[in-house]
């Protein structure tokens, strides 16, 4: 039996990891739904209801101030177990191109893309080492997009979303190393260009489609021997 964390999971990607977690079947003993208003997540709110595996917790992932007190809460539902599977997925796009956006929006989509990741999967070392401890393969999942891939860009702009995404990618590489001591796994993965609020009307694929596959792809990860890989929501490795 497995205990989750999902980050922003009151709509898109991070609400389907809740769906399609509870479909699978052996379902984790534990699923951890962080989101800002759980007041105003009604969909998530009736998966809570629906299970008594899944708990909804609040979060603000750029409050790093009040994550000490958000730890203790998981530590206490998960015991001595730990955490196995932490998946950041909360995150946000401001537009900034070469001419047009703000400093502070470049600082700010760095700090929920790339800072907030960092800073929770750092508070929440202790809890995933002790599923690494007791060997049920902990790993840390990055939601991350191919938009931060340097080689893959071809079309410029972006640059808060860009580079917060790339930030991101290289954190996930460090904790790769960081992290493998404990027995605890890194990585980074795309979606893919998701029909959500974020990913915009246009996009190539669904939630359904793009979590299915990833749920996968982490079971594959886990049990893998690489580390610190930038992987597409199908499995295919990603230039950095």
């Amino acid at each position: 039996m497995t205990r989750v964390l999902i980050t922003g999971a009151n709509r898109g990607l991070g609400l389907e990891f809740v769906r399609q977690y509870l479909k699978q079947d052996n379902p984790p003993e534990i699923i951890i739904a962080t989101c800002r208003d759980p007041d105003k997540a009604t969909e998530l709110r009736e998966l809570a209801e629906s299970s008594s595996s899944v708990h909804i917790f609040k979060l603000d992932t750029t409050d790093f101030d009040g994550l000490p007190n958000f730890v203790n809460k998981v530590d206490e539902l998960v015991g001595d177990n730990g955490l196995d599977i932490l998946i950041n997925n909360a995150g946000a796009y401001l537009k900034v191109s070469l001419l047009e956006g703000s400093s502070d929006d470049i600082i700010e989509n760095f700090k929920i893309n790339a800072v907030a990741p960092f800073m929770i999967t750092r508070s929440l070392y202790s809890t995933l080492r002790k599923s690494g401890a007791k060997n049920n393969l902990p790993v840390v999942v990055n939601v991350t997009s191919k938009m931060g891939s340097i080689q893959d860009n071809t079309s410029g702009g972006h640059y808060a979303y860009r580079t917060s995404k790339t930030a991101l990618n290289m954190i996930t590489k460090s904790m790769s190393v960081d992290l493998s001591n404990s027995g605890i796994k890194a990585v980074a993965i795309h979606p893919g260009w998701v029909r959500t609020a974020m990913g915009g009307p246009n996009g190539l694929i669904d939630t359904f489609e793009s979590v299915t596959n990833m749920i996968r792809v982490i079971a594959e990860v886990r049990v893998g021997t690489n580390k610190g890989l930038f992987l597409n929501y199908d499995g295919a490795e990603i230039e950095w």
